[in-house]
């Protein structure tokens, strides 16, 4: 901030999520900008390695080879100086808080009083005008849905470009007490004045064509932009949606051969076809011993899977699926094998104990789990969700966190977690019901409005999705009553597999504590029969029914064209912990609700 050190402090979850590089932050005594990647420190960061998470970041943004580093960390000690990032101070223009009542312009619509405050630029500011006053940052600024952000044009704004050199003194008019943003006034004391109301009409372009600036990545990087600038209020929900990408790290299932690569990598990375090979069991003794029994065809194989990081060019989640799926049978008392991700199958016997238990197939304790979340862009005013495997199109907008991204912010955490299977012949046969499949015409037309306003073109994420993620929502808040975690501590990931037709629901928690959890979620994996039985229980009626239950996701009064039978008293949780921001949820699909055909519950009630 203008050479100055700032003493704030914020998570480091929140530099990849609510404040990451390009977001509006208020300060104790500043309003700015977060500064992109190229200002952090970068030397000082912690390397945080997860090879399929970069690979996918490779995928979507295009950077060539990009690698993950966690935000810096203030370490504590008296003597030593925390690394800290770069902020910019933003907005530039300023109002001053003087109890003033203009007599010589007229009140606008014939109010007889109102309340004018001077708008100043920041230049203003520094040649030492106004020092006796208290100046507070504009909440008014200009954007547009790719990132760009900019201050208002407050001259040509209130000149509607028809007096380019008029630079009198601009005032902020407020009438009334609701603080509506049509009781504001911009006013040139040359006369000129134009309602604030008519900013928010960017169809129109109030605000002129985005400057395509970038001020969180420093001076001179604007960019081409066509999009009309609209009205932003800087500390309002909408300007700041970040594309966060998470991973549950996987233990490495390779080949003995790539094992046998990664021993002796040192000397077989410099590779570059089959014809080497030879040449490097002879000059290497220990190598002859290491690589016999395996060609040479596949010696090479494995070095190309290696220095490729072993990926699998799958959608992350389906690969997480079948590691999961793959869980021995156990109860998890052995020593973890691995810190990172430990399964085990709980036996039948001990959790199918209730009938609300007869569409689960498979109850798997995560005992350990390592999830690595990154930050690969942002956007403003609309949010672009990924789909349903967690994947973001490789051409979806996004604002870039630095000029060239060659490395992205990420945090892990260490916790435990709850996968239940469900079982596929319940789906599939719940499916063919045609109440479901009515019920889905609902919410595909509604889905379809909302595509159409947006004026995007996207895929409906499925019946057995919208039912799997609400039935996920429906057990976390269950859970949350005996695991000792609040439901915002809870995090879900739902798995769609339709090809080979597997179906589950994974519910984990995680601090950044070098051991992770306590097993209070894990446990009771034991007991989730009863759970899901409190689930069905609650969601059977919500406190705002019948209106929650009897709502159409295609009624054009409510706008609400992503939900069925939802609300924020039954099935909606901190957006922290939803993969899909609260949207695609219906009870209907889930227990019988009021109102709704009983056959499109996948789950019978219980008493």
């Amino acid at each position: 901030l203008e050479g100055r050190l700032v003493n704030a402090t914020l998570r480091r979850s929140q530099l990849i999520s609510t404040w990451g590089p390009g977001a509006l932050l208020d300060l104790p005594d500043y309003a700015v900008i977060v500064g992109g990647l190229d200002q952090w420190p970068f030397k000082s960061l912690e390397e945080i390695h997860d090879p399929r998470l970069a690979a996918k970041l490779k995928l979507m943004t295009r950077a060539s080879n990009p690698r993950l580093y966690a935000p810096p960390i203030d370490p504590r000690e008296p003597n030593k100086k925390a690394p800290g990032i770069t902020v910019y101070r933003f907005p530039e223009w300023f109002v001053v808080r003087e109890d003033t009542r203009r007599k010589e312009v007229p009140p606008p619509h014939g109010r007889p009083s109102f309340r004018a405050r001077r708008l100043v630029h920041r230049r203003q500011l520094q040649k030492g005008r106004f020092e006796s006053c208290d100046v507070v940052p504009t909440r008014f600024v200009r954007a547009c849905r790719r990132g760009h952000v900019a201050d208002l044009d407050w001259y040509e704004y209130v000149h509607r470009g028809k007096n380019p050199t008029c630079h009198q003194q601009l005032w902020l008019d407020e009438s009334g007490t609701g603080g509506e943003i049509g009781d504001l006034t911009v006013k040139c004391e040359c006369g000129a004045q134009r309602s604030m109301f008519d900013a928010t009409q960017y169809k129109e372009r109030a605000l002129g064509t985005c400057p395509g600036t970038r001020p969180w990545l420093g001076a001179d990087t604007r960019e081409t932009c066509t999009e009309p600038a609209r009205l932003l209020i800087r500390t309002a929900t909408n300007a700041y949606f970040p594309q966060v990408v998470t991973a549950l790290s996987l233990p490495n299932r390779g080949t003995d051969a790539e094992k046998a690569v990664r021993e002796h990598w040192t000397k077989l990375s410099g590779a570059k076809s089959v014809a080497n090979i030879p040449t490097l069991r002879e000059v290497f003794d220990d190598l002859g011993a290491a690589l016999a029994g395996f060609s040479d065809q596949d010696v090479f194989a494995a070095i190309e899977a290696v220095r490729g990081g072993g990926i699998d060019d799958r959608p992350v989640k389906l690969v997480e699926l079948d590691a999961i799926l793959a869980a021995e049978e156990g109860f998890g008392d052995d020593v973890p094998p691995d810190p990172d991700f430990h399964a085990r199958r709980l036996p039948e016997h001990i959790w199918r104990k209730t009938p609300a238990t007869e569409h689960v197939a498979s109850v798997v304790q995560l005992h350990r789990l390592r999830i690595v979340s990154a930050l690969a862009g942002f956007t403003r005013f609309e949010a672009e969700t990924p789909d349903i495997q967690g994947e973001y199109e490789s051409d979806v907008q996004r604002a870039n966190l630095a000029i060239e991204p060659t490395w992205f912010p990420a945090i892990e955490i260490r916790g435990e977690g709850i996968f239940l299977q469900i079982a596929p012949d319940a789906i599939q046969s719940w499916l063919d019901r045609p109440a479901v499949k009515a019920r889905v015409e609902q919410l595909e037309h509604g889905f379809k409005l909302w595509m159409e306003k947006r004026q995007r073109q996207g895929v409906y994420p499925g019946a057995t999705y919208v039912m799997l993620h609400t039935l996920s929502h429906l057990v976390m808040q269950a859970l949350s009553m005996h695991a000792g975690y609040p439901a915002s501590s809870i995090a879900e990931r739902v798995y769609v597999d339709e090809d080979r037709k597997h179906y589950g629901i994974l519910l984990y928690t995680g601090s950044n504590d070098a051991d992770g959890t306590l097993g209070g979620l894990v446990d009771q994996a034991k007991h989730i029969g009863a759970r899901l039985e409190e689930a069905i229980r609650a969601a059977a009626l919500c406190s705002n029914d019948p209106i929650c239950a009897q709502h159409e996701p295609d009624d054009h009064h409510e706008d609400r064209w992503l939900h069925g039978a939802s609300c924020h008293g039954c099935t909606l949780i901190a957006e922290t912990s939803c993969e899909m921001r609260n949207d695609h949820l219906d009870r209907a699909l889930v227990v019988p609700v009021l109102g709704a055909d009983p056959a499109t519950a996948f789950f019978d009630p219980v008493p």
